[in-house]
């Protein structure tokens, strides 16, 4: 069993269920377009939402996303260690970020990503005027320390450092978990250990080994994805296999589905993926892939099935067959099912016994007039 840390409230890892993560595409800035879509995601299933923070106004910005969301909130920095110092003062709830790519010594006061600020002794921000502090990852530890905010160390195959790839000679689940090792020793320099790992890349075979490693010589908990997996088809498939094929070892505390999508087909993506594996409650359909024998429409049906079982909202399994030969005994661990029959009836079973008789035309019907008897 892996640490735990608590986002927000949202426990990850330590046997708390699995949680999905996605990651808000509007801009950070514009408060209400994010409110609306964080909360559009958390309908959807969502736990934990991400978003960028490019500049001081995105992170500010936090402070006021949250009050009115109710998913805990990630702060995704890149370079500039100032921005997580202010995402942490503006309330979020957990920082994502890569020690490897981050600026934490004696950054230029007139960094364009940041604007011209200092850290004070506390942690906060003030205007230009003094000197930016030598250790930068130091003040980020300790003001995530104070506020309780965990850190998820992101390695992916484009954040290597020289020395790890020149050793390795190309990026391998080695020299991933060894980046790995090492933002985790910078962080554990300045005690702090409340810490998520993720070790990315766009290849799923390398990414499942590259977890393996992570699981099987840390105790830290696992941030599971493939990055960069493409367009909603293929990249749902490549998460599927990678995020799938780790969380039936035993792997994985988080997930998120990347794809080059609305955020909102990455949850739907992510639950299915947890309630195929009986990871979360929820409702399940079993179908079969159609052939000649079948007297009804059974896409259509099942596609008809489905809808109104997501409007249910319950956790059932419901079997959509098409021979009621075959069809009650195959689906015979479904909670209720239908299936074709001759001369235009259909049969209703439950557990594999036939209950009922129906017209085709009358059959999903019938099925949710038994389901919704109210």
């Amino acid at each position: 069993m892996t640490k735990q840390i608590n986002a927000g409230g949202l426990l990850i890892g330590g046997g708390a269920p699995i949680s999905v993560q996605s990651m808000t595409t509007t801009k950070t800035v514009d408060i209400d377009e994010t409110v609306a879509q964080i909360n559009r995601l958390a309908a959807l299933g969502c736990d934990i939402a991400r978003v960028a923070v490019p500049d001081f106004v995105s992170a500010d910005a936090i402070g006021e996303i949250k009050k009115y969301v109710t998913l805990p909130i990630i702060a995704d920095i890149h370079f500039d260690y100032r921005l997580s110092i202010r995402a942490a003062e503006a309330g979020a709830d957990k920082l994502r970020l890569n020690p490897g790519n981050m600026r934490f010594s004696h950054i230029s006061q007139n960094s364009k990503s940041a604007g011209q600020y200092s850290t004070n002794s506390d942690g906060s921000i003030s205007e230009a005027g003094a000197d930016l502090p030598a250790d930068g990852l130091r003040a980020v530890t300790e003001i995530c320390a104070r506020k309780g905010i965990p850190i998820r160390i992101g390695v992916n195959s484009g954040s290597l450092s020289k020395k790890i790839l020149s050793k390795h000679g190309r990026v391998t689940a080695e020299a991933l978990y060894e980046s790995a090792i090492e933002s985790i020793k910078a962080l554990n320099r300045y005690d702090f250990d409340d810490i998520c790992l993720s070790v990315k890349t766009s290849s799923v075979p390398l990414t499942i080994s590259a977890y393996r490693l992570l699981s099987e010589r840390t105790g830290y908990p696992l941030h599971l994805g493939v990055t960069e997996a493409g367009p909603e088809q293929m990249g749902i498939i490549k998460s599927s296999i990678g995020i799938g094929a780790l969380l039936a070892d035993g792997i994985g505390d988080t997930i998120r589905v990347s794809l080059t999508a609305p955020p909102e087909r990455e949850v739907e993506a992510g639950v299915a993926i947890l309630r195929a594996l009986g990871l979360r409650p929820g409702y399940d359909i079993i179908s079969c892939p159609t052939c000649g024998r079948c007297e009804l429409d059974i896409v259509s049906l099942a596609a008809d099935v489905e809808q109104r079982l997501a409007a249910l909202g319950s956790d059932i399994t419901v079997a959509v067959m098409g021979c009621a030969v075959n069809g009650p005994g195959e689906a015979s661990r479904a909670d209720y099912g239908i299936a074709g029959g001759a001369s235009g009836v259909g049969v209703i079973f439950a557990k594999g016994r036939v209950i009922k008789k129906a017209p085709m035309n009358k059959l999903v019907d019938e099925l949710f007039a038994i389901l919704t008897p109210n």
